[in-house]
């Protein structure tokens, strides 16, 4: 089974990507501690891409392909923004006191560990990332 969709890159847009998610968490009778989950890491990952993928204002599409497949969910968000691989970030020391902390990383951080695979590539000029959890 699988779901596609698209987004604007506005903040405004994330209450209606949460709306598809629990819907398909219903419609695929997800586990809702899951359907939560997911929700968080589009929550982290389209933000990222709202905030600093595009160097204009303009209105850009985000795309999101959620499958279920084999037990597993599998999401991929594909935009047009400018590259950025969140895999290559470096993992971010959450021992240190928060405000010896550097600014963000904590969402990427956030993502790899609730999801199983975090995979990113670079296709046609379009920024993809895949996302695995096993059910």
């Amino acid at each position: 089974m699988k779901e596609e969709f698209s987004i604007l890159n506005s903040i405004d847009e994330l209450p209606v990507l949460a709306g598809k998610i629990e819907e398909l968490g219903e419609k695929w009778d997800l586990p809702m501690p899951l359907t939560m989950n997911l929700n968080l890491v589009l929550e982290e990952a389209i933000s990222n891409i709202v905030f600093y993928a595009f160097h204009d204002k303009g209105k850009h599409p985000i795309h999101i392909a959620v499958q279920n497949e084999s037990h597993e969910i599998e999401i991929v968000i594909e935009d047009s923004g400018r590259p950025f691989d969140p895999t290559s970030k470096e993992k971010p020391d959450i021992n240190l006191p928060a405000e010896d902390r550097p600014i963000g990383g904590l969402g990427i951080f956030l993502i790899s560990k609730i999801m199983d695979k975090v995979e990113y590539k670079r296709e046609n000029d379009k920024n993809i990332l895949i996302l695995k959890k096993k059910i």
